[in-house]
């Protein structure tokens, strides 16, 4: 799957999990209409849902805002501040430290996958894979998909699994997945 594929999973996920479709039109002002709003990005999507706070202050301090608001298409799984809270104390406020920029795109870019893969995609390539699927990240790491019931869980390069608990929230830019836990590398 490329990262491209993934982001657009996660977008979809977060529109499903937050009934979040689309940005507003824009109101009639002075009697003109006025022009149509562009579909709302990765970027968008995610400060709009109130619970991804979190992610969205660290997409910035780690300078990947453009990136992901670009084209792409990406699939990104979004874990939400409540996953981010299980970190241990001080990890986030670490991270977002300037000389902690790098860790800090690698762990994000951990969680994105060049392309649009939507978790019917990702359920398809699991079950053709024989139970699980690896899936390489734009970070050039490694997650590993499987079902447990009927929800995705992914598991990290450290062993750590992690619930999708909304899927397939479509942007226009790719598609997002909601997490409960933060992947790390191994």
């Amino acid at each position: 799957m490329t990262p491209k594929t993934t982001l657009t999973a996660l977008a979809a996920a977060l529109a499903a999990a937050t009934g979040f479709a689309a940005l507003p039109a824009l109101a009639h002002q002075h009697g003109h209409h006025a022009a149509a709003p562009a579909a709302p990005t990765i970027v968008d999507v995610s400060v709009s849902t109130g619970v991804h706070k979190t992610l969205v202050a660290a997409v910035k301090a780690a300078g990947l805002v453009d990136t992901l608001s670009s084209p792409g298409p990406f699939t990104v799984f979004a874990p939400t501040d409540t996953a981010f809270a299980k970190l241990p104390d001080g990890t986030v406020a670490t991270l977002v430290k300037p000389e902690n920029k790098g860790t800090l795109t690698t762990i994000l870019t951990y969680h994105a996958v060049a392309g649009k893969v939507t978790s019917g995609d990702l359920v398809a390539l699991i079950r053709k894979q024989g139970g699980e699927a690896t899936i390489t990240t734009i970070a050039g790491g490694k997650l590993t998909a499987r079902l447990s019931g009927d929800k995705i869980v992914i598991t990290d390069g450290a062993g750590r699994a992690t619930a999708v608990t909304k899927a397939d929230v479509v942007t226009s830019n790719g598609v997002v997945h909601v997490t409960d836990g933060v992947f790390l590398p191994a």
